[in-house]
């Protein structure tokens, strides 16, 4: 068999998209537990069946596969630190957040895109993951959209179709690309200097064409990706538009690929560029649940199915 290159599957992997959920049950003293997962899949609807993936090291293996039920939370869009608690370790994921338990008994989260609340329907073994398949006892939802995850970032396209939507057509428009090679990012000299991402100003011909041309001058065989944040730039008085791009390695024409460490930030020259990209290095790093095939890392869950 030939061996396979884990960085580049996990990033292959990492391509899917995912939106993002919280699976809950009680332990044996019935104090809830939960883990972030993407690895959520609908089975069938009769018999009502869905999947979600667990890694064998959890530290929630034992609670999960020997529970008398689970629920999945799909998290909504403005529910992304949720998503980011329920990854990171914690003894008490669920101190003050608004929760009850379901029909079936498991916890479910308030103002969640959906929930799903489940009795154990069959357990496989696959690898290094069981896969927990539930029937839906009960089941909730709402017109909220649901948080998105792709390439190592979450993706909240109704609320960011509503920025744009409210960008004004007389303030000037900038977009920067936030291109990631592996676990590191390009920057350029903003020839005083700092570091910025790389840049342009959008023209009448649009943000998407202003991006292409963007782009193209790096060099790089980059691959066009989704919006990651829209703010004001105060420093400049303009809108600006950051979309996350990945590309496929090699030298760009100017800037460098840098990893995002603290001495890195410091060079930044634009404030709220910094603070986006530290928030991108958490997200990257916590976020990471959907991405790795069988690696475990302080009792974190990381998904192994199509849906990972």
């Amino acid at each position: 068999m030939t061996q396979l290159d884990p960085r580049a599957l996990r990033d292959a992997f990492g391509s899917f998209l995912t939106g993002v959920t919280v699976v809950t049950t009680h332990d044996e003293t019935g104090k809830p537990l939960g883990f972030t997962a993407n690895s959520f899949t609908s089975v069938s609807l009769d018999p009502p069946l869905l999947l979600v993936c667990l890694a064998n090291g959890s530290r929630n293996y034992r609670a999960f596969t020997e529970s008398r039920g689970f629920a999945v939370n799909i998290l909504s869009e403005d529910q992304k630190d949720i998503s980011n608690t329920f990854a990171r370790p914690s003894e008490d994921r669920f101190r003050d957040l608004h929760w009850w338990p379901g029909p079936n008994g498991a916890p479910v989260i308030g103002d969640v895109s959906a929930w799903f609340d489940c009795v154990p329907h069959q357990i496989v073994e696959a690898g290094d993951h069981v896969i927990l398949i539930g029937r839906v006892e009960a089941f909730g939802t709402s017109p909220t959209a649901g948080l998105g995850y792709a390439r190592g970032a979450y993706l909240r396209p109704a609320t960011e179709a509503r920025a744009l939507d409210r960008i004004d057509s007389g303030v000037e428009v900038r977009v920067s690309a936030l291109i990631r090679h592996e676990d590191r990012v390009l920057l350029v000299s903003d020839r005083n200097g700092g570091l910025v991402l790389p840049e342009t100003k959008v023209g009448r011909d649009g943000v998407s064409a202003a991006l292409d041309r963007l782009l193209e001058a790096t060099g790089l065989d980059a691959r066009k990706g989704f919006l990651y944040a829209v703010y004001e730039d105060t420093r400049r008085n303009c809108q600006h538009i950051t979309f996350h791009c990945d590309a496929a390695g090699g030298v760009p024409q100017t800037g460098a690929f840098t990893e995002l460490v603290p001495s890195t930030l410091m060079d930044l020259a634009d404030p709220a560029t910094c603070q986006m990209l530290k928030r991108f290095m958490e997200e990257t790093r916590i976020g990471s649940f959907g991405v790795y095939y069988g690696t475990q890392t302080s009792g974190e869950v990381r998904t192994v199915s199509a849906g990972s």
